[in-house]
């Protein structure tokens, strides 16, 4: 399989890195809105284009990854570029998800090609989870907790705010509220209840630190739901503790079976990572695999994790599968 990537930040990089651990796949070409010869990629003899000549290279590529932002590249990235490739995202705003995809779907159909959509750990993982636990249990509770993990939509607010010359925030599970549906309690959480937000701030010479705390804590759609701490910290301790994108979760379905639903059941999946955008990649490149597949079968239009059988995400073959994995 031929991969091409377009935009080379974290999470580029971490694709570029994980075509190196699989044998079935090669990097042929990376795309980028900067000046081409200022990006530098690990792969040698590897082309790097500026993205609009991306039409002309669109012989060379099987799959495209798109690793742009959830919030104002990708809405207009997949539907774009899907006209020439077949193309995959990790797009990410659950609200909008069902607008998004339509669009990306539309456009793959009306010119031949394969999308697939919100590809990653969550979406992505914790979604099949999900719909799995709840096929198995059809009556119980839904519970996902995040973190330990840094949240990059909340790191760059706070660096957004006055006096601010640095930060990261953490999403931290109230350890009270995981162990209630371990033990099958079946709580009723708020937010509050389920999470909550540690902040890491270097703050510019002479800035309020007191108006900065408040403007964190109190931030709509951010901060204001969840107890929050702000800690101050100096430039130093940030470059030496806070360099990593680690993050994680847990996925829980509870559920009751029996005459009498006299037994319970709790279905826990979790995932521990030291690296967000690398291991966002990994699953990316399962699913560009799949639907290289199904491409190759005369599928098209957009799919969804949901979508695709697991086999179609081995690079093994059925009968070694049945044989080692079953």
């Amino acid at each position: 399989m031929k991969i091409g990537i377009l935009g080379y930040g974290n999470l580029g990089r971490g694709v570029e890195c994980a075509i190196r651990q699989n044998k079935d796949m090669e990097l042929s070409c990376v795309f980028t809105r900067r000046d081409p010869s200022s990006v530098k990629i690990l792969t040698p003899g590897v082309p790097v284009y500026n993205v609009s000549d991306v039409e002309a290279h669109k012989d060379e590529v099987d799959v495209l990854v798109i690793c742009g932002g959830s919030a104002t590249d990708l809405p207009k990235q997949t539907p774009e570029y899907v006209k020439y490739f077949n193309v995959i995202d990790s797009f990410d705003t659950h609200a909008r998800i069902p607008e998004h995809f339509n669009n990306v779907d539309k456009a793959a159909k009306e010119n031949g090609h394969i999308a697939l959509i919100s590809a990653g750990w969550d979406p992505g993982m914790f979604s099949l989870m999900r719909l799995y636990s709840n096929c198995i249990l059809p009556e119980g509770n839904d519970y996902t907790f995040w973190g330990k993990g840094v949240s990059q939509g909340h790191s760059d607010a706070i660096r957004r705010v006055p006096g601010v010359k640095n930060g990261k925030q953490y999403t931290i599970p109230v350890e009270s509220a995981l162990e209630a549906v371990r033990n099958g309690e079946n709580p009723t959480l708020t937010t509050r209840q389920k999470h909550t937000r540690e902040c890491f701030v270097v703050a510019e010479e002479g800035a309020d630190l007191a108006k900065i705390e408040e403007t964190i804590k109190t931030m709509p759609n951010y901060f204001d739901e969840y107890d929050t701490t702000v800690h101050f910290i100096s430039e130093e301790e940030f470059k030496r503790d806070h360099q990593g994108i680690p993050h994680g979760g847990f996925v829980f379905r509870t559920g009751v079976t029996g005459a009498e639903k006299e037994n319970k059941h709790v279905i826990e999946y979790r995932l521990k990572l030291d690296s967000n955008p690398e291991f966002t990649s990994s699953v990316i490149l399962s699913f560009a695999r799949a639907i290289n597949r199904l491409h190759k079968e005369g599928v098209n239009g957009c799919k969804t994790v949901f979508d695709i059988a697991p086999a179609y995400l081995s690079p093994l073959p059925g009968e070694e599968l049945r044989a080692h994995l079953l």
